[in-house]
């Protein structure tokens, strides 16, 4: 829900077979990124701040770019040096060069603040 203090959007998502590794006990990690997937894209349009109000004008938005088609190292660079962080199932370090991005949430060009997490799939 948004804002927190005085909530005017609130969201459910409901997976009925959750897949990926861990299955049900990670439905939040399938969940979460299609949670913030539409938040991002309805809360500005609807002018609804994600927070606390001192915070949201304080922090700097941010294009995200599309790190589809790279590798987790290299998509961890490209997003550390804008600000913002990557969201991966722990992957060994010997992997992240080979391991290839297929999807990421939030999509290419939606705006973010600085600091917040992009959700891959690999």
């Amino acid at each position: 829900m948004a804002p927190i203090e005085d909530p005017e959007v609130v969201l459910l998502v409901t997976l009925y077979n959750p897949t990926g590794e861990a299955g049900h006990q990670r439905s939040g990690g399938v969940a979460a990124p299609i949670g913030g997937q539409i938040f991002s894209e309805i809360l500005p349009y609807l002018e609804v701040s994600q927070g606390n109000k001192e915070e949201v004008e304080q922090a700097e938005e941010i294009d995200v770019p599309n790190v589809i088609g790279m590798s987790i190292k290299e998509a961890e660079k490209v997003l550390n040096e804008i600000g913002l962080e990557i969201d991966v199932e722990e992957i060994p370090e010997e992997n992240r060069e080979t391991t290839i991005i297929k999807e990421q949430t939030p999509t290419e060009g939606i705006k973010i603040n600085k600091g917040n997490k992009i959700f891959i799939k690999y």
